[in-house]
Order: structure tokens, then sequence, then C-alpha cells
């Protein structure tokens, strides 16, 4: 993971950056959502509806070489995404891992996955396993985390496919056999909270205890350019998400006690995360600075880059096809500056976790509550 000499020059720099005092420097944090296709109809996302209605859209997908030659421009970054659409629908996933190895060097690499393929997504796990390996990366975590939005048929309606919890419960049992084999595979699941299933909530968490997973997180439903639901009424006020959240709080405090080293912080992370979320539903604001476009960048399935998944189509900082995948050249144009500008001005506010993650470790009140707890917990 990142270690306090490379820790702090980074926070520095970003924190110089965002007052437009030095040159951005580049981020820690990559999103690449590597294909626009999805068989999954959520309720709380039209990616797949808009892929259902046109299947050909995942055809312009950047190619191999194209991501290539991205990857070498980029450079290292700590932490890298993958998304979708669905991941585990690109045959050359484990293409793209590797590319990942070779040129951004991550300390972590993490996909989530919709579970509706195991047979299919157990052999390309092995596939990334196996690659990671080779390339020396065998010892650094690969993360997986199925989506999980209600237990048995509820999980079913809330994702919009018959069979799909039957589904998850292959594909986890998949990948905790293969865990067993690589012992740097970490099986996790995650919770998305809408309006849809506030009443489920209890019984989605006391299920998820009963599992050996290696993480479960929750995030709150977005209204995101990128998932094509901005007229949809999905988020829960600040109140419902309160008394929903406590579950994930009392499952969180529970495994803070009992983990250690990274598993330990990551628990106290998501304690003040859960925290943060509730006063940004409350007071539309951001009450933390976000770093979005400066610690962490998403780069999607056509080469567009965002500052993050929630501005998405809306506030682009350009397209690397059209700067020759030159990101340099992409990060340091004027249209990159507007949009930091955009949010350093906080016309935007929003709780989306892989952003607030950075957003938290740069703030030092937050870091000094994330401390307290892996310290005095």
């Amino acid at each position: 993971m990142i270690t306090a000499t490379e820790l702090v020059p980074k926070i520095a720099a970003y924190k110089l950056a965002k007052r437009g005092l030095i040159k951005t420097p580049r981020p820690v944090t990559l999103t690449y959502s590597i294909t626009t296709a999805c068989q999954s109809l959520c309720k709380s996302c039209n990616i797949g509806l808009v892929y259902q209605k046109n299947p050909t859209l995942a055809k312009d997908d950047l190619t191999l070489e194209e991501v290539e030659k991205i990857f070498k421009s980029l450079g290292h970054v700590y932490f890298f995404n993958i998304s979708g659409g669905e991941p585990f629908l690109r045959q050359d996933i484990h293409e793209i891992v590797r590319l990942a190895c070779r040129y951004l060097s991550p300390k972590v690499i993490h996909t989530p996955t919709n579970a509706l393929m195991p047979q299919l997504i157990e052999k390309r796990t092995r596939q990334i396993l196996e690659i990671m390996k080779a390339e020396g990366y065998g010892t650094i975590p690969f993360t997986i985390k199925p989506s999980y939005d209600g237990v048995g048929h509820r999980h079913d309606e809330l994702r919009g496919v018959k069979g799909n919890f039957e589904k998850l419960m292959d594909t986890l049992n998949r990948l905790f056999a293969l865990r067993k084999e690589y012992p740097n595979l970490k099986v996790g699941l995650g919770t998305v909270i809408s309006k849809m299933n506030l009443k489920d909530i209890p019984d989605v968490v006391a299920f998820a205890s009963t599992l050996p997973l290696d993480s479960y997180i929750s995030e709150v439903a977005e209204q995101r350019f990128e998932m094509f639901n901005t007229t949809d009424t999905i988020t829960p006020s600040s109140e419902e998400y309160a008394q929903a959240i406590e579950h994930f709080k009392k499952y969180s405090e529970a495994h803070l006690s009992t983990s250690q080293d990274v598993s330990k912080a990551m628990f106290a992370f998501r304690l003040i995360y859960y925290e943060l979320t509730t006063k940004t539903l409350a007071e539309k604001t951001q009450i933390i600075p976000c770093y979005g476009g400066i610690s962490n960048v998403h780069i999607n399935a056509k080469g567009e880059v965002w500052p993050c998944c929630v501005l998405g189509y809306s506030k682009p900082l350009g397209n690397l096809r059209k700067v020759h995948y030159n990101f340099d050249e992409l990060w340091h144009s004027p249209q990159a500056r507007d949009v930091r500008k955009y949010i350093h001005e906080k016309k935007c506010a929003c709780p989306l976790a892989n952003q607030m993650y950075s957003n938290i470790l740069l703030d030092p009140v937050s870091m000094t509550k994330v401390a307290a707890k892996i310290f005095f917990k």
C-alpha cells in the first residue's frame, strides 16, 4: 500500500493543485470502464437498458492497442478499479490486467460484477490471477465485489434478472474455492442502498454476515450521468439512509475490533465514509473538499475522461482518442482546468465512495477520526 514517504508529497501536491498553485499531478486512482455491455436491468441503473436497446454499442469500445497506449502514457497509479458495464463480458479482461501490471504498477486491482456468469467469471478470474503472478504481481490484492441488493427473489427483482441470486451464490462459492489457491484474491460484496430496498436492509446485512467475506461495503444509489438515471427517484433521504446505514455500521464496527493492519484501516474508512454520506445527503454540499479530477480519474469505454462517474458525460475533461492517447495533454488542458474549477467551487456534491476515500485521505479532520477508530477501538 502507500507508504508515508510516498503519501505526504502526494497530499501536499494535490492540495496545491486544487488551489491552482501548481500543475496538477497525475492521479492516485484510476477507474476504467472497460465495456459498455451489461445484461442486468437494475432498478437503480439504466446502463443495461441502454445496451439492450443498442447491442452494437460496445463495438466502439477501446481496443487493447488503445488501452496499452493510454496506460503507457498515464503511468503509475496506486488503485486500479475496473468497471463497466459488466467487466467480465469483455473477453480480454485478463489482457487489460496484464497491461495494467506492466504500465500502471498498481498496488490494488479491483472489479465489481453482476455475477450472472459464474463459470465464466471463475475462468477469467483464474486467468487474471495467473497473469498477475507471471507479471510479478502475485502478492498484490485482486478484489472482486459481486453486487448484492436483496436476499433471494428480492435481489432478482432489484437487479432485473430472474435467477440472479442463485447465480450470485454460485459465483461466490466458486470464488471462495479459488481463494484457497490464490491468497491474493479477496472476495467481497457490494450493496446499493436505494429507495427500493430500504426495508430489506436488516435482512440483507444479516445474510451477508453469515458468509466468509473479505469485505462487505455499501453505497447509496445516486443519479449519475454514467448510469443514465438522472431523472429517476432512487436516492433515499438523509433520514432514510441514516436508519439503513446503522446496520452496516454495526457490521464494520464488529470487524474493526477483530481485524488487523490494512483490513482494520479499511473498516475505519468505511465508518467515516458512512458519516460523511449522511451529512452530504442532508446538507447537499461538499462536507469535505472534493479532489475529483485531481486525485482520481475515470476513463470510460470510449476513451472519454471524467473527474468522476457522477458528473460523467456532463463534465468530461476530454477524450483520449482526440489527443492521440496523450494523457498529460488532456490532463492539463483548459477544459480539464475548467472542470476542476467547477468542482473546487462546490457546484456539485455527492457521496461517491471511490472519490470519498481519497477526499478523506486528504482531509486532516477526517483522517484524525480514521486514526482514532484504528487505534482506540
